[in-house]
């Protein structure tokens, strides 16, 4: 196998649900590999002081040869806006040398692909996590009309249903949204987009879908996720 087809991801040690739902949703002919960085909760520290085991973390997952490799974080990506994301890229890609993007680079870029400007932000974090990212959306030129965050502790992100996220996401729809912003990595969301996106008629990207797409992009494998919604159509 070449290292164009495979996918590097850098995730929260704390995430459960990265690897089960890439595991599932890649085409055959990609590989995911996967290395894990103390980044969240308490071990959540400025960039000056997270640097070196990022950049660990970096060399070490280079060692697959991976095609690209995503700093996988939506909200460490998004939390202290443009600056500190192209600080944590170049980091990244210095230490690899390969090809690098963030999470909130593959939401921006799917949310272009699908027509999407104005959007209701969905997620499982504390008011001041959605805060951040409504900052980021703005600077990045789009429009939250609306969010939501359950306010779990971290480790409740997974255990809510597809079912459950999907009539948070109804009864805080709006009529005048382009589409729907399931964020964070850690949880089920992925498997609600089919159905929202029907009941809603309008696009729905969550943090998972958005890289695997933005992933099989970079690496030119054609998409074809089933019941990943517009975007893999």
């Amino acid at each position: 196998m070449t290292s164009e087809a495979r996918i590097g991801l850098i995730i929260p040690s704390s995430n459960s649900s990265t690897e089960q739902q890439f595991n599932r949703y890649t085409p055959p002919e990609v590989s995911v590999h996967v290395t894990r960085l103390r980044m969240t909760g308490k071990w959540r520290k400025p960039l000056d002081q997270l640097e070196r085991r990022l950049s660990e973390a970096a060399e070490a997952i280079s060692d697959v040869r991976p095609g690209v490799v995503v700093f996988h974080c939506t909200a460490n990506s998004m939390e202290n806006g443009l600056a500190h994301e192209a600080a944590i890229v170049r980091i990244i890609e210095k230490a690899s040398g390969c090809p690098t993007f963030t999470t909130a680079q593959a939401i921006t870029r799917a949310f272009d692909r699908v027509g999407i400007k104005k959007l209701v932000l969905i997620s499982p974090y504390v008011k001041a996590t959605n805060e951040h990212e409504v900052e980021y959306l703005h600077q990045t030129g789009y429009t939250v009309l609306h969010e939501l965050g359950l306010a779990l502790e971290p480790h409740a992100y997974s255990k809510v249903t597809p079912e459950e996220w999907k009539k948070v996401v109804k009864e805080n729809a709006r009529a005048d949204a382009d589409g729907y912003f399931l964020s964070c990595t850690n949880t089920r969301m992925i498997e609600a987009i089919d159905d929202l996106e029907r009941d809603l008629e309008r696009p729905v990207i969550n943090s998972n879908q958005a890289v695997l797409w933005a992933c099989l992009n970079k690496l030119g494998v054609r998409p074809r996720g089933e019941k990943l919604g517009r975007l893999f159509q």
